[in-house]
């Protein structure tokens, strides 16, 4: 009875995998470039105009981006800052949880390593996915993160984007699919095709999805400030290993050249 059990739960487990698999969001991918202080630093003007009134980066301090940017200290006490803080203090904002708990539900969580958590092309493809929805409390929903509970704060850039249905082509295991029989192509109805009703928002849809890519840029560096530090030593190391590899390896042969 047991061996009967076990197989017929290993004979569902793929089930429930497939099922897992297929409610997963298709993501967009970014190439992000973290040498690119240009777009960091219009990703971290993005994010202090539209995301700290919320969302702190508060393992994140004011004088580490302006050294790593190559921002004068004073532009970003002017432009990044606006709650009196110091150069030295860390990206916090003024919000207290408590109400931040009354109006949204929630405390809205801290974006410092968002991008490390969720990965650069979640964040990217999730920041371009609100559309409306009136029944939501403030009328957005996300194909990404369905029932999320903030607004579309980059809405106005964006313009007004809706949800709706059309005939896309079947794909399977990264082809088109097409009718054997007339060599048409095999299309389905998808109801999660995302359109911006037309001059609704301040960019067209290449501004929008640059700036968001810069906004994720600076969100990637704020994860990890130290990454192309650490990978600029990481290859020193590597190449010293090598190095030191030779002479271990000459030194072992002439030890054991005599023994047989």
């Amino acid at each position: 009875m047991k061996k009967q059990f076990a197989a017929l739960i290993l004979a569902v487990l793929p089930i429930f995998a497939f099922a897992n698999t297929a409610a997963e969001p298709v993501l967009d991918r970014v190439d992000i470039d973290l040498t690119d202080k240009a777009a960091m630093q219009d990703g971290a003007r993005t994010f202090a105009n539209y995301c700290m009134g919320c969302h702190s980066a508060k393992f994140q301090r004011y004088e580490r981006v302006a050294k790593d940017l190559g921002i004068p200290e004073d532009l970003v006490l002017s432009r990044l800052a606006f709650t009196g803080a110091k150069i030295g203090d860390h990206m916090d904002i003024g919000m207290r949880p408590a109400d931040a708990k009354v109006w949204f539900g929630a405390p809205p969580p801290d974006l410092t390593l968002v991008a490390r958590v969720r990965g650069t092309d979640w964040v990217y493809t999730y920041l371009r996915s609100f559309y409306e929805d009136p029944k939501r409390p403030w009328g957005v929903n996300n194909v990404v993160f369905p029932n999320v509970g903030m607004p579309n704060v980059l809405g106005s850039l964006q313009g007004r984007q809706v949800i709706g249905c059309k005939q896309v082509q079947v794909v399977e295991h990264g082809k088109k699919q097409f009718d054997p029989l007339t060599g048409t192509p095999l299309t389905h109805e998808a109801c999660d095709q995302l359109t911006v009703l037309p001059k609704t928002g301040t960019l067209n849809e290449a501004q929008f999805d640059e700036k968001v890519k810069n906004l994720v840029t600076f969100l990637a560096y704020s994860a990890d400030p130290n990454k192309l530090e650490s990978q600029r030593i990481g290859a020193y190391v590597l190449l010293y290993l090598a190095f030191f590899f030779v002479f271990a390896y000459l030194l072992k042969r002439e030890y054991w050249k005599d023994v047989h």
